[in-house]
């Protein structure tokens, strides 16, 4: 009878009463579960553990194909039993029955919704575009502008040799100062 009753416990996962989404996801973790656990061949067994003899080999074989089985069963019982302790079935359900009310409620149209929201967005990166082009338009002025006034200093600017001799006066000037300065 013990059988019985745990064959049937996978239908209900969750707790509550079999629906598909509760289905499917006991379908997906069984094929997760599955491939995760999967047994090697006699053949790759044998090949690990080349040292052993056949009869050795034979018998790890069984054991490991009873280890990976227990392990299934353990790992599936385990997750039947956090589904049940977390009501994961209840929120199926629920989260299937929002799904039905949202799909018979005229008002709700996804479509409109999401085409305006694609329009505010396109209208919004065309407003930023058109900002950043602005922005970069003044820039090019002030750097323009910038130029040109460089051009008129170096035209009006007079001979840099000029000043190179003045400045250079200037500096024998300050360093003959302080040669003086020192023999009074």
């Amino acid at each position: 009878m013990e059988k019985a009753t745990s064959s049937a416990a996978p239908a209900k996962i969750g707790g509550g009463g079999g629906s598909r989404r509760q289905s499917d996801l006991n379908r997906s973790f069984k094929l997760a579960i599955r491939s995760l656990l999967t047994s090697c061949s006699k053949q790759e067994l044998a090949k690990a553990f080349s040292n052993f003899s056949n009869a050795e080999q034979e018998s790890l074989h069984r054991l490991f194909i009873q280890v990976i089985t227990s392990l299934h069963k353990m790992v599936e019982d385990e997750f039947e039993s956090l589904c049940l302790e977390t009501q994961v079935g209840t929120a199926l359900e629920t989260v299937e029955q929002l799904v039905e009310e949202k799909n018979l409620d005229p008002l709700f149209s996804e479509k409109s919704n999401i085409m305006d929201a694609v329009q505010n967005l396109s209208m919004a990166k065309r407003n930023e575009i058109h900002y950043l082009m602005g922005m970069l338009e003044k820039a090019e002025e002030q750097n323009r502008c910038l130029q040109d006034r460089v051009e008129l200093l170096r035209q009006k600017m007079p001979d840099d040799s000029g000043i190179s001799v003045v400045m250079e006066k200037f500096k024998s000037g300050i360093l003959s100062y302080g040669t003086c300065s020192d023999g009074i």
